[in-house]
């Protein structure tokens, strides 16, 4: 029953996820709002990819914060992008890069997909 796991952590991938950012900032006082959503994000980030060198994108940090620090949106589409760090004095091989998805009309249906990159 010793059977070696490979790591997927390893390899290269992008993926879409929605996060429903309303229930990870319930309680949060007004002021703390967009402050707290962002390192939920990461939080997510570390845990789906499993690496924990995590990247805000800026326009994602614009998307939070684009209705006040108490207004954020109740759920976020975004991009998480495995990729490989190119820095050599770095202690992590891999980060993930989050962006967002523009355009989401409605989130009803969505599902986790598995996005091509061409690189």
């Amino acid at each position: 029953m010793s059977e070696k796991k490979r790591s997927a952590m390893n390899q290269v991938v992008t993926r879409e996820y929605t996060i429903n950012i309303h229930k990870r900032i319930h309680g949060i006082g007004f002021k703390y709002r967009a402050p707290r959503a962002i390192k939920e994000i990461k939080k997510f980030a570390t845990k789906t990819m499993g690496t924990p060198d995590v990247r805000i994108d800026t326009r994602l940090n614009k998307h939070v914060w684009h209705k006040g620090v108490k207004n954020v949106p109740f759920r976020i589409r975004v991009r998480l992008a495995r990729k490989r760090n190119e820095d050599e004095d770095s202690t992590n091989k891999l980060y993930t890069l989050v962006t967002v998805v523009e355009g989401i009309e409605s989130f009803k249906g969505l599902q986790t997909q598995n996005v091509d990159v061409d690189e």
